[in-house]
């Protein structure tokens, strides 16, 4: 984008032409992040620094994500990076410089400019579904709650790089026609999509769940497959019926 160095800079400036209705969404946003992360760690899905969330900014071309290599133990609402939808920070912590966004942001902001039904994004190292990713190898809908949650398998991606959009690319391109909200990326691990960074973290608890259940029937020898035409209906039911 072109303009002087001055308006290049003040681009950057936290909430630099932003109203207080998107101010107040960031804030509360950097807010459910910080509790969302906690929830990654309660449920053991991540180790160390390892995983991320994100949020899409409603309305907005803009999303917040875990800045890279904190503890999150340290993560606070004023750690969260705020960055446009292609992963150029707009600020950095709210003027902090020593804070950069997740080494897997250019995945996230592909996901959002490619999927605007998405609001939130997820990816964890967890040990059983990243195990099957390492096979290469789909976990098969033999769980009535894969059908309620996944609506069929949960599909492996590509293997890609970190680095650029290459591991958004994958995504996309392995969502786009599954009703499942996660994929097991190869060689890497999960990565969720929700309406919402909730959903998206409830979909990333669930994908462990069966990933390891799954794995424990297998070890114990064939395992029964679910019909189709109860898949659907199982997933018809959850998605619009369950629940309060």
């Amino acid at each position: 984008m072109s303009g002087t160095p001055e308006t290049k800079a003040a681009r950057t400036e936290p909430g630099h032409g932003a109203t207080p209705e998107t101010l107040a969404a960031i804030a509360a946003i950097r807010t459910d992040l910080v509790r969302l992360h906690a929830e990654l760690v309660r449920y053991e899905l991540v180790v160390w620094t390892a995983g991320n969330i994100s949020a899409r900014v409603p309305g907005e071309e803009l999303m917040v994500i875990k800045p890279s290599g904190v503890d999150y133990d340290d993560l606070t609402p004023e750690s969260m990076v705020v960055t446009d939808l292609h992963g150029t920070p707009v600020d950095r912590g709210w003027g902090n410089p020593a804070l950069t966004p997740s080494s897997d942001t250019a995945a996230h902001a592909y996901v959002y400019r490619h999927l605007p039904e998405v609001g939130g994004v997820v990816h964890t190292h967890s040990s059983y579904a990243t195990a099957w990713a390492v096979r290469g190898e789909p976990i098969p809908c033999v769980l009535t709650m894969m059908g309620d949650e996944f609506g069929g398998e949960i599909p492996i991606g590509p293997f890609a790089l970190i680095g650029d959009d290459s591991i958004g690319r994958g995504i996309v391109q392995t969502l786009k026609g599954s009703r499942s909200p996660a994929v097991l990326m190869q060689n890497h691990g999960p990565f969720t999509i929700g309406a919402t960074a909730k959903a998206a973290v409830k979909a990333a608890v669930l994908c462990e769940e069966v990933a390891r259940t799954v794995h424990l029937s297998r070890e114990l020898g064939p395992m029964i497959p679910i019909d189709d035409a109860h898949i659907d209906q199982l997933h018809q039911r959850y998605q619009n019926v369950y629940g309060q």
